[in-house]
């Protein structure tokens, strides 16, 4: 009996194995893959990687966590928009409609719920989660691991363009000013950006306008992120959501750790989408 029953189990595990199903989509400079199980009207998490390029959430270190969507009943679309083959080669002056596109065209397979759009980036990947849910109303929840409340330049030599367009026009971005170059020449990211952001009459004109997102945040930052001050720009954007009375859900789950602690805290995303986005 208790052979039978094991043999039963894994058969279980086998068919669910065997009924992942992956799909490319290709829309003008992006590369993205969905993946399915068995079922219909799955909710939909959108996967986006950050400044390392590449399509991360398909690389073998996210495969555990992908799978974790995929065993608890979401659809997981993993998106490139940089760093891959047909897409733009560095982190510049990326077209966030482009990105969308891939979105539009994943929630055109029968088995998506169009009706639950969740995205979830790190570092700037999680900015462009924000950009993109503050552009597109039927994105209905954001998770961003040590994210950015504003534009910043594009990875050029020369930080003279934005990191995003939209509708073919850069958005407003926060420059190098000269006292942020010396700690950039001596490679300290933290200390470049506190610089950076001194020069507050541009950091208003790059804000990310959260409050223009149609569904629950949560923001996940680290005390010692060593890139970006990443607790000191949530609560900003937590200070945002409060003085435009957000109607939605908003958290902002703060560690010790440096810039990939977020990444460690599954459980946390785990259960904000369960409450605040799959019962909504």
């Amino acid at each position: 009996m208790i052979v039978s029953k094991s043999i039963g189990i894994w058969l279980i595990l086998l068919s669910s194995l065997i009924c992942q199903a992956q799909d490319t989509i290709r829309p003008k400079n992006v590369v993205a893959v969905l993946y399915t199980r068995g079922g219909k009207d799955l909710p939909l998490i959108v996967g986006i990687g950050g400044s390392e390029g590449g399509n991360a959430w398909v690389s073998d270190r996210w495969e555990k966590t992908r799978n974790e969507f995929l065993d608890k009943g979401y659809a997981f679309l993993a998106i490139g928009y940089f760093g891959c083959e047909g897409t733009p080669k560095i982190l510049d002056r990326i077209a966030i409609d482009d990105v969308y596109n891939a979105i539009a065209q994943a929630k055109k397979s029968p088995k998506i719920n169009r009706n639950k759009i969740a995205v979830i980036g790190g570092s700037r990947g999680a900015d462009l989660a924000l950009l993109l849910a503050s552009y597109y109303k039927d994105i209905s929840c954001v998770i961003g691991m040590s994210s950015s409340h504003a534009v910043f330049p594009g990875h050029t030599q020369e930080f003279t363009t934005s990191c995003w367009t939209f509708k073919g026009k850069e958005l407003p971005f926060i420059p190098v000013n000269e006292e942020a170059v010396p700690y950039l020449m001596k490679r300290d990211l933290r200390g470049t950006f506190e610089a950076m952001l001194k020069d507050t009459i541009a950091e208003q004109r790059s804000i990310i306008k959260v409050e223009n997102i149609n569904g629950a945040v949560l923001l996940l930052s680290a005390t010692k992120d060593e890139m970006i001050p990443a607790v000191e720009m949530g609560n900003k954007m937590m200070q945002r959501f409060k003085d435009n009375n957000f109607k939605h859900p908003y958290q902002h789950a703060i560690y010790e750790g440096s810039h990939t602690e977020p990444t460690k805290h599954f459980d946390k995303i785990f259960d904000f989408l369960e409450t605040n986005f799959l019962k909504k």
